[in-house]
């Protein structure tokens, strides 16, 4: 298996890994921090797969895309924490005026999992972030401290996959998952 992570500019790939299997499906937690509260209880699934397709046509893109040959199987959200709902978060605080990027979700393909893609995910989104100029790169991923974590709450990673890739801690914040809380992990980049 080689996995190759590229930006998300295939809108059909991105769709196949985070688009609604029904139209009544609900929509992916990845736009819910993109978009305002209201749009976003107010899409459907075909308009989630338009605004989908819309961030994959402009630069920068949504985030990155794993690849196994042509097959996607996995995606990590990755963009200017500025044009996110982080910015203006009341329970994860902003650090400081650097310009940073946010990467906040995860989700790989059933039949890919537990084969290190979230590793190659996270790498992606760290070189992403880098070749689009941000000075650094952060994540709210769950301080589980190796405890088992619900399979729905994994999205956000863990502290651990965060630090075995060269981020710190850098903040507590009030946010909690499955019981878990989540830290503010950072990398410097420039």
């Amino acid at each position: 298996m080689v996995i190759e992570v590229r930006a998300a500019t295939d809108a059909a790939a991105v769709l196949t890994l985070v688009g609604a299997k029904s139209p009544k499906a609900r929509v992916c937690t990845c736009l819910g921090y993109r978009l305002p509260s209201r749009e976003t209880r107010e899409l459907d699934a075909a308009g989630a797969a338009a605004v989908i397709r819309s961030w994959c046509a402009v630069e920068p893109a949504p985030g990155v895309v794993a690849w196994d040959g042509d097959e996607p199987v996995g995606w990590a959200a990755a963009h200017p924490r500025r044009e996110t709902t982080f910015a203006r978060s009341r329970v994860i605080p902003h650090l400081d005026d650097l310009d940073v990027w946010s990467v906040w979700c995860f989700r790989v393909r059933p039949g890919h999992k537990r084969r290190g893609i979230m590793h190659h995910l996270l790498d992606g989104a760290v070189r992403f972030a880098a070749d689009s100029g941000a000075p650094a790169i952060e994540g709210y991923p769950l301080d589980n401290g190796g405890a088992r974590i619900e399979q729905t709450m994994a999205y956000v990673g863990t502290l651990a996959l965060f630090e075995q890739h060269g981020f710190i801690r850098a903040a507590e914040t009030a946010s909690v998952l499955d019981g878990h809380p989540r830290v503010i992990a950072r990398r410097v980049l420039a």
